[in-house]
């Protein structure tokens, strides 16, 4: 199931990602060699939808057609055929974010036998560069507070998310192997998403090491994911006033925009249509904790208490093949480093 190159065809760098599939035949691995060793990987569309990795590291190699790479390059393109249509994923694929652990599907077989691959070359250092379907800031998330990860993170910015309930997540499997990030590039349709990928490629192949030492406080930022909010399956929902009354649950048009903002105690959520519509909020060991987050009051669902949503999105496909967003708090920042000074 995965194709392993050692170079590629001119026309590839021509091709957007949803006309990937006329040259790749599925998930390809490039290995492109470079001044330094080992590589630096990169990881692209492992949701057909985020397309701005690809328009990155595309940028990345038309840079270097004629050039030698600072360092070598090793770049998964991954689900080539759900870009094809513009989908995350397709309805018969598992989530390419998801498939980094053991399991019986092909997709397993082609994470496993990337991660072989990895711990056959080396690797420098590892970046997945993803998309928000939502209204968000850039950011990096890490599965790892080490010194290394960090200063990997705010190259790219200070605001840092770190995960550790997300099975299956590429970075979390990879960052046993060498420091890894994703990238958060907002929408897939701004540009600036794209030229800052771009250069922060730039800036990890040119990087000689990455420091071992802690990253100053004031240039960090650090979040962590204490719960994450789902739809129940049996719920309609929607966005605005079309949804009121027609929704189990009716969020605001604009919900997207509360992301990484501070949502004072009694802020109104959706309305609810029945008294038995409710949103499901899971902590990190799979509980359900809702009513620590969230209270009901008449039609209204509302915030118990200070809250920071991030990631919400309105795309309701979306929604319902992943979740509706996260709830974030800040991370002390002494946890980071427990054997500093």
């Amino acid at each position: 199931m995965l194709t392993v190159w050692q170079d590629y065809p001119p026309e590839l760098l021509t091709l957007d990602a949803g006309d990937l599939y006329q040259v790749l035949p599925g998930p390809t691995l490039i290995h492109l060699p470079g001044r330094r060793q080992p590589p630096l990987f990169v990881s692209v569309l492992l949701h057909g939808n985020e397309v701005t990795g690809w328009l990155a590291v595309r940028k990345l190699l038309q840079t270097y057609q004629d050039r030698e790479l600072p360092r070598s390059l090793l770049v998964l393109i991954g689900n080539v055929a759900a870009a094809r249509y513009g989908m995350r994923r397709l309805p018969d694929q598992p989530d390419y974010n998801r498939i980094w652990l053991p399991g019986d599907q092909p997709e397993h077989r082609l994470a496993a036998a990337v991660i072989a691959i990895l711990k056959q070359e080396g690797v420098f250092a590892c970046v997945d560069v993803h998309n928000n379907t939502g209204r968000n800031p850039h950011y990096a998330c890490v599965a790892q507070l080490d010194p290394q990860t960090l200063q990997l993170a705010t190259l790219f910015g200070r605001t840092v998310l770190y995960f550790t309930e997300a099975s299956g997540v590429q970075t979390m499997a990879l960052s046993q192997l060498a420091p890894s990030v994703t990238l958060e590039c907002g929408k897939p349709d701004h540009p600036h998403g794209i030229h800052h990928a771009y250069q922060y490629l730039q800036d990890c192949l040119h990087l000689d090491h990455i420091p071992n030492r802690p990253v100053p406080a004031q240039d960090l930022h650090l979040l962590h994911t204490i719960a994450t909010l789902k739809i129940p399956e049996h719920l309609s929902f929607g966005f605005g006033a079309a949804a009121v009354d027609v929704m189990d649950l009716a969020f605001p048009e604009d919900l997207d925009e509360l992301n990484f903002q501070e949502c004072p105690p009694h802020t109104p959520i959706a309305r609810l249509r029945t008294p038995h519509a409710y949103l499901e909020v899971r902590d990190p060991q799979g509980q359900e904790v809702s009513e620590r987050f969230f209270y009901t009051d008449g039609d209204y669902l509302l915030t118990r208490q200070t809250l920071v949503p991030a990631m919400l999105t309105l795309n309701s496909r979306i929604i319902r093949q992943d979740c509706l967003g996260y709830l974030l708090e800040e991370y002390p920042l002494a946890c980071s480093w427990p054997h500093s000074a």
